[in-house]
């Protein structure tokens, strides 16, 4: 079966300053992935790379075997960005939200069909809101709103899913019940890749941890139970002469990111 990510070498820069150098990363099928490192370690730009948002300066990536260059099937990946308002100023409800998460499987303007309508039903299932699926996203609190995100994004059925930050600015009975759908989706067979500063109850989900500091990985293994990084074993890596990616978010557009929001 052909690995969901192979990047080597990579690198990326915004705007000529390097944020990302010499990154080899493999993700296999059915990878629960952590990406962890403190603010400005360069964590949430390479998964805006994995997903075709930024492109890499050098090395090559390829997404279920095709060279990014050439991969055109982007409802096989699912993105959830960092929250920052799932309306956007636009009202909605949140059915019309994850509906969206639809476009990529049919053709514009057609009705939504059968299948459509099932699949928007399981997301909103799996993250526990089928109950609020007439409600306006305005609504909801901001863990709620996440896990609107993360049904939009589940709505076009990816067999790869990547989350970034899921859990900052949420409270903990959220992060609870985003721990419980993505341990459904793993369940499932799924394979994930999130961002985390701090993994608090998907901990127990992780299969393996990438640790990121200066836009490097320096460690990646099976996590710890009790802080989800690693044993630690350095690699010995001169200093960045960088500056950090101090997680600004950089708006592109994206095949992946189509929708509300």
């Amino acid at each position: 079966m052909t690995d969901p990510v192979h990047l080597h070498d990579g690198a990326v820069a915004i705007d000529g300053r390097p944020i990302l150098r010499g990154i080899d990363l493999t993700v296999r099928t059915g990878d629960f992935l952590a990406l962890m490192g403190a603010n400005g370690s360069g964590k949430s730009t390479l998964v805006r790379a994995l997903t075709g948002l930024l492109p890499l300066t050098t090395g090559t990536l390829e997404l279920f075997g095709t060279p990014i260059t050439d991969f055109d099937q982007w409802s096989r990946l699912g993105y959830v960005p960092q929250r920052a308002g799932a309306g956007s100023g636009v009202p909605a409800s949140v059915w019309e939200i994850v509906a969206a998460g639809r476009l990529g499987r049919r053709r514009l303007f057609r009705p939504l069909s059968k299948a459509d309508r099932a699949a928007i039903a399981d997301a909103l299932d799996v993250v526990g809101l089928a109950h609020r699926s007439r409600d306006s996203i305005a609504r909801l609190s901001g863990g709620q709103q996440q896990r609107v995100l993360i049904a939009r994004a589940l709505a076009g059925e990816p067999e790869m899913l990547l989350l970034d930050e899921p859990t900052a600015g949420v409270d903990l009975v959220n992060q609870q019940a985003l721990a419980a759908t993505l341990a459904e989706l793993g369940s499932r067979g799924s394979t994930i890749v999130l961002v985390a500063h701090e993994l608090g109850p998907l901990a127990p989900l992780v299969s393996r941890a990438v640790l990121m500091r200066d836009g490097r990985i320096v460690r990646d293994g099976t996590p710890l139970a009790d802080h989800g990084l690693p044993p630690a074993h350095h690699h010995h890596h001169e200093h960045a002469d960088h500056p950090h990616d101090h997680g600004h978010a950089v708006r592109l557009s994206s095949p992946i990111e189509g929708g509300v929001g």
